[in-house]
């Protein structure tokens, strides 16, 4: 039964988590973040919570420009690494020996594994309680099209997507998860 309750419930999960890169002069960062969202289609607007405390909160804010990774579940190591360790430790991208390229459009490093990345220039950054909403527009966007079927849907003959439950757990959705499709009438 469902009951009221004064403490904080945090239901998003599961869920998946976006790689948050960024890069400033020499210095680069990759983090994990699971509050991030589509804002618009047109433009495409993207938004990111990321805490001030955070090594790459910085980095966004100097460099003006950040990008999403969504990697697919045999790198769900660099989701739990990257949101475990500090950037201000060292390079997680040499640590995770997590591969990288320029991004085109905004410099941002962009995963190399990722199956989809979305450059973004920051619009607006506005704090909300102990996280501030970073808003950015899509720049450039990054697709592994082999993938994804004809229709935009991921191949999941091809594609597994990590899925965090919480607490350094995933559900992995693939060709072997079982989906049921729901069909509403009016």
């Amino acid at each position: 039964m469902l009951e009221s309750t004064p403490r904080t419930v945090m239901h998003c999960y599961p869920g998946l988590i976006a790689l948050v890169t960024a890069k400033n002069d020499e210095t680069q960062n990759i983090m994990a973040a699971g509050w991030h969202s589509y804002i618009s289609y047109d433009p495409p607007i993207y938004g990111v919570a990321v805490a001030k405390e955070r090594f790459t909160h910085h980095l966004i804010k100097e460099s003006g420009n950040f990008a999403i990774n969504f990697v697919p579940a045999e790198y769900a190591h660099f989701i739990e690494a990257s949101g475990k360790k500090s950037g201000s430790d060292g390079d997680k991208f040499t640590k995770l020996m997590a591969k990288w390229k320029k991004g085109e459009a905004t410099g941002a490093p962009i995963l190399e594994n990722a199956y989809v990345a979305y450059e973004c220039e920051v619009m607006d950054i506005n704090t909300y309680g102990d996280h501030d909403w970073i808003v950015g527009k899509i720049t450039l966007f990054h697709q592994d099209k082999e993938r994804f079927e004809e229709n935009g849907l991921p191949d999941f003959s091809k594609l597994q997507l990590p899925l965090f439950l919480g607490q350094s757990k995933y559900l992995i959705a693939d060709k072997a998860t079982t989906m049921k499709e729901i069909h509403l009438d009016k």
